[in-house]
């Protein structure tokens, strides 16, 4: 499928034709572009990347609610230990998933 990039905004539009106007900026069709085959197969794996970081960082969040009800039993040390280990982790590598989304974005790479 056909990509057209606005060229006010930045707005990527999957399509045979680009939009009669921008949905986020509203310039009008003759400011889209299409995007090279190269850069529209780039968006597709950078939207597919996102989404498994997407995917990570919920996955991390169910990991921290259930180390915390793992923490709040407190059933014995070692049990704690480990409810506490697995929550500041999983808070490190949502905070790693974050700024790597971040970088994305900074760099167009979200589409």
């Amino acid at each position: 499928m056909k990509k057209w990039r606005c060229g006010v905004c930045g707005y990527i539009h999957d399509g045979d034709t680009p939009p009669d106007h921008c949905p986020k900026c509203g310039a009008a069709k003759e400011m889209f572009s299409e995007v090279t085959a190269d850069a529209a197969a780039l968006i597709d794996k950078s939207r597919y990347t996102n989404s498994l970081h997407m995917e990570l960082h919920a996955l991390l969040a169910k990991i921290k609610e259930a180390a915390q009800k793992g923490e709040d039993d407190n059933l014995d040390p070692g049990c704690v230990g480990v409810f506490k280990k697995a929550l500041a982790e999983a808070g490190v590598l949502q905070g790693l998933v974050k700024a790597e989304i971040a970088v994305h974005l900074s760099k167009g790479k979200w589409g």
